[in-house]
């Protein structure tokens, strides 16, 4: 009797030597499981371009890529955040995504740091390490308007609200960082 109890709890697929793989939760023929993805990289890949195009000589004066690097690590997180249904995923993902994007913006910034100067962080890793850090800033305070807009039914003021309150406390506070930076 213990034994018909035990088949009852093992799937019939696995009962008849068939294991069949449970379904993929995530779907990537859908649209917008790549705005997240875009999301996610949004940060990173403004790095790697930066970097690549025109790399900053110094370490401490903001330049106007430090901003932009900040904002995109902020709107990249409230773009994903975007995507998802409920206060709750809504303002995880938002605050997750940040975290991711800042973790490859800094790892990115020491790739492409090069020779490393004693005494003083390769320009590229101060800017990354102070963008990500805004970012993350930036991204903390739109994870609210995220969980409280994650209701409306259309997408757009699910972004841009959220997004550009992350963008915008994002600036500040790489201003801020940099800027304290440069005056000691």
């Amino acid at each position: 009797m213990s034994e018909e109890r035990d088949d009852d709890l093992v799937p019939v697929s696995v009962r008849l030597g068939e294991v069949v793989p449970p379904e993929d939760p995530e779907d990537w023929t859908k649209p917008l499981t790549w705005v997240a993805a875009a999301g996610m990289l949004l940060g990173p890949l403004l790095a790697v371009a930066w970097f690549v195009v025109a790399p900053p000589a110094t370490s401490t004066p903001i330049q106007p890529g430090s901003l932009l690097l900040a904002a995109g690590v902020a709107a990249g997180a409230a773009l994903t955040g975007g995507t998802q249904q409920g206060w709750l995923r809504a303002s995880t993902a938002t605050l997750a995504t940040a975290l991711f994007a800042a973790l490859v913006t800094v790892l990115v910034g020491a790739v492409m740091a090069g020779e490393r100067p004693v005494g003083e962080a390769p320009p590229t890793l101060a800017h990354a390490f102070a963008a990500a850090v805004a970012g993350v800033c930036g991204a903390v305070a739109a994870a609210p308007p995220a969980a409280v807009l994650a209701r409306l039914p259309r997408r757009a003021p699910r972004v841009l609200v959220p997004g550009a309150i992350g963008a915008g406390v994002a600036g500040l506070v790489v201003a801020l960082l940099l800027g304290t930076a440069q005056a000691v």
